[in-house]
């Protein structure tokens, strides 16, 4: 079994316009549910969160929700979370998915999953934790995001080590495959996120 018990995924509330990243989503969640890795995820219904957590449940998994209260406001929380958290800032609700992770699995998404995947890049970086981050990288939906960084390794923006703060992965198998084998890293205090 896997030493991973908690995987934080940043995801799309859009589906896409490819079949593959929803398939992909429901892959994830099953793989999930079989490891016996419990989902935490924004809390949403729609989009390849919504996919995944179904997926999860659906397999008898475990779903952790973390969700702002302006958007259950929307009507966008999944109702059939195994739990739901409701917080007053979506920065809460980063600092909080932070801290009920082992890892951190970046999924295709757009500017919000943008938003998180930096961010616990940067919080790497910085030495405010060591927790493995996978970037999945679903029918090369990731390639720009990893050009980006290389364009700024390039330019000397960014340090060279940058590379070595996530791993690409490149499917939800693959991501399963490889939750078989991480180590979850050191944590530091959520308080200096």
């Amino acid at each position: 079994m896997t030493q991973i018990h908690s995987l934080a995924v940043f995801c799309g509330s859009r589906v896409g316009v490819d079949p593959v990243y929803a398939a992909a989503g429901r892959t994830l969640g099953a793989g999930l549910a079989r490891l016996g890795v419990r989902l935490v995820y924004g809390g949403g219904r729609i989009g390849i969160m919504g996919v995944v957590a179904n997926a999860v449940l659906a397999d008898g998994g475990t779903v952790l929700g973390v969700i702002p209260r302006f958007l259950t406001e929307m009507e966008v929380a999944h109702a059939g979370a195994t739990e739901m958290v409701v917080t007053e800032s979506m920065h809460v609700r980063k600092t909080r998915l932070y801290e009920e992770s082992d890892a951190f699995l970046i999924m295709p998404g757009g500017l919000g999953t943008f938003d998180e995947t930096f961010e616990i890049i940067t919080w790497k970086q910085l030495g405010l934790h060591d927790k493995p981050i996978l970037i999945a990288n679903i029918d090369g939906w990731a390639e720009p995001l990893i050009g980006l960084i290389e364009h700024a390794i390039a330019r000397g923006f960014a340090d060279p080590r940058s590379r070595g703060f996530y791993e690409v992965v490149s499917s939800a198998d693959a991501v399963i495959d490889r939750l078989q084998t991480l180590q979850p890293g050191r944590g530091g205090p959520a308080y200096r996120m």
